[in-house]
Formats: structure tokens, sequence, C-alpha cells
């Protein structure tokens, strides 16, 4: 499986995995605090500056983006369609902001790291019988593990619609892409099960 983590020795490689949390989670809240447009530019600046700082050739970082940015485009499309200018720049400029500090966690945090700072989070969930802390830390970290395998397979399910001369439409490519990743959802979770990963409920 391909891996959201890029090696590297960047300022944000040095930070915790708990602090990048807390930071990503302070951010989500100051920018939709505020719909000044300065204020958001400036933060679009700064959390890009810290993406492209980690390291990665500028084709790969734009290409790791563009799933997501083609998806805020279409947001602040639709905002512009039945808001007013300033409404759908605010949109766009939010969640540019959110998605290039998110990615920058992403790329400097190991999935390990992760696993571990949502299991602690999780523990006082667990001891009010809510959750299983061990359990949410295997999700979520299994969820950030499969995002690039399932970008990865869709690629390459729409390059060979295209080398069939077969154009690409979402009732060809969904299905064969759910199946495939149900398939390998389903040899995970035996494989977690083989070797006792997760604690079986009673």
């Amino acid at each position: 499986m391909q891996s959201l983590y890029v090696e590297g020795n960047s300022r944000l490689h040095l930070i915790s995995a708990r602090v990048k949390l807390i930071v990503l989670a302070a951010l989500g809240i100051a920018l939709f605090a505020t719909a000044n447009i300065a204020l958001l530019g400036f933060a679009v600046v700064a959390t890009g500056a810290a993406y492209f700082g980690i390291g990665m050739p500028v084709r790969a970082a734009l290409a790791r983006l563009k799933p997501i940015l083609l998806t805020i485009l279409i947001v602040a499309v639709f905002s512009l369609a039945f808001n007013p200018w300033h409404g759908a720049v605010v949109a766009l400029l939010r969640l540019t902001a959110l998605m290039l500090f998110a990615a920058s966690v992403t790329a400097t945090t190991t999935i390990a790291a992760f696993m571990d700072e949502i299991t602690l989070a999780a523990r006082p969930l667990e001891r009010l019988g809510l959750v299983r802390a061990d359990d949410v830390g295997l999700a979520v970290g299994l969820v950030v593990r499969f995002v690039p395998e399932i970008i990865g397979r869709y690629h390459a399910i729409a390059e060979a619609h295209h080398a069939r001369a077969l154009k690409v439409r979402p009732s060809t490519v969904l299905v064969p892409l759910i199946i495939l990743t149900l398939k390998d959802a389903d040899n995970i979770a035996a494989a977690i099960d083989a070797r006792g990963i997760r604690r079986h409920v009673d």
C-alpha cells in the first residue's frame, strides 16, 4: 500500500503529531470564525508555504492536492451561484487553507503517530463505555492509509479506460473501484482478526 507520509526533516516533521493535530483543529475553528478576505488570503499563503516547504517535488505536491482542490472549486462555484461573490471567495479561501495544512499534517505524520494520538484522545470516551479507543485509532489509521490507495486505483482504472478508447464515466469507474476497495477491506479485516489486533466484543 502507498502512504501519504513523506520522509523528511522539515520543521513540520520535527513537531509532534499531537501539536499538529491541535493546531489543525484550532485553525479550522479560526478559519470559520472570520469572513475577512485579507486574513483568509494570508492563511492560504501561510499554509501553502508550510505545505510546499515539506520538501516534496512540486509536481508530486500538486498531484496530491488535485482531487481535493477540484472538489473545493466545485463547492465555490455552487456557492457563487446562490450567494454573493464575497461568500464564494470566503468559502474558497477557507477550504483551501484548511486543505493545505491538513495535507501538510498527513505528509509529515506517520500512520502510527496518528493512531497513537487518536487512540489517546478516545480514552475518555472508552471510560464512559461509548467506544473502544484502540478500535477508533485503528479505524482512523486505516482510513488515512486507504486514501492514496483508492486514488491510485481510480487513476489506474481511468487509464485502462483511455487505453481501450472508452469514455470515463462514474458508472463504469465506481463499480470496479468499490469492488476492489471492499475486497481489500475484507482481506485486511481477516488479517486483523487473525492476528487478534482488534478486540472482539463478547
